[in-house]
């Protein structure tokens, strides 16, 4: 099976992702500035979203500039990334709505924590099916990134029950880790 219809479902779903969590942005009831001040809470969670659900979409198009045929397990990996990216509407709303209370807080970053694991999944899917000479074993040799990650985000998610901001801003700091496209699989893919 070629890989292109895996990429275009993906982008697709991506797509009703972002435009479902812009859809819950409400227009204020008035008219004047100080109307949009409680929105600022949402308008904020959902630029931080915005930013996650691009950042998967970036990485997901160079991992993909690896692969060269898909299976039934890279297609069931991916539908697992994405099956928790699609959460995130539900997660950017109740911190929103909740102006990042401790739960809502938790509960975003328990949902990074499980995207960062399928999205390995789907790179060990990968890998296991293009063998072990592929250009994606090759250019993820090292992993400090992607476990970085997920000490930040359990991090965070343990914070998150005190000190919520704090939790945020460690969810952010992993945001920008990973805001540059993966740059050791277009080194690798340079090489070959």
């Amino acid at each position: 099976m070629t890989k292109g219809r895996l990429e275009a479902f993906s982008d697709g779903v991506l797509a009703i992702i972002i435009t479902i969590m812009v859809l819950e942005l409400k227009v204020p009831e008035g008219n004047d500035w100080q109307s949009l001040k409680p929105l600022i809470p949402k308008f904020l969670a959902y630029i931080f979203s915005f930013l996650y659900v691009g950042i998967y979409w970036n990485n997901h198009h160079h991992l993909f500039q690896t692969v060269k045929k898909v299976n039934g397990k890279v297609l069931w990996a991916n539908l697992h990334l994405l099956f928790w990216l699609s959460l995130m509407p539900f997660a950017t709303e109740w911190i929103g709505e909740t102006h990042f209370a401790k739960n809502p807080v938790a509960t975003y970053g328990f949902g990074l924590v499980l995207c960062a694991i399928a999205y390995t999944i789907l790179e060990n899917a990968i890998i296991k099916s293009e063998g072990e000479s592929s250009k994606l074993k090759q250019a993820i040799a090292s992993r400090f990134k992607e476990n970085a990650s997920i000490v930040l985000y359990v991090s965070g998610i343990i914070v998150s029950f005190i000190y919520p901001y704090i939790a945020v801003a460690l969810y952010y700091t992993v945001a920008l880790l990973w805001l540059i496209p993966d740059r050791r699989i277009e080194k690798t893919l340079n090489e070959n």
